[in-house]
């Protein structure tokens, strides 16, 4: 039996993944939204390049909650089937430091 899905792939789709901010909240020196979470970031990109091996630098970005403890990173892949993304979701959300993924 095969699962449904609306989507037709392939096709564009992003992948959000939230976490706690690893970075001190106070570092003047430092962007919050690139340095200050870079750890983060290039965790989320390591689950997602385990099922996708072309990730654009422009595909990636990170936005910081209001207070600064938390960080969404999205990444935008090119998505070839339901299972791909399945095993996506899986990944993310089975590693400690992602607290979401949607």
């Amino acid at each position: 039996m095969s699962e449904e899905t609306l989507l037709e792939f392939p096709c564009q789709f992003p992948i959000k993944a939230m976490g706690k901010a690893s970075a001190p909240a106070h570092a003047p020196y430092l962007h919050p939204c690139r340095q200050n979470h870079q750890e983060f970031d290039l965790l989320v990109i390591e689950i997602v390049r385990r099922h996708v091996t072309d990730i654009n630098e422009n595909a990636v970005t990170t936005r910081p909650s209001k207070d600064g403890n938390y960080i969404a990173v999205t990444v935008i892949i090119e998505a070839s089937s339901k299972q791909q993304l399945d095993a996506i979701y899986q990944d993310l959300t089975d590693h400690p430091h992602v607290l979401m993924a949607l």
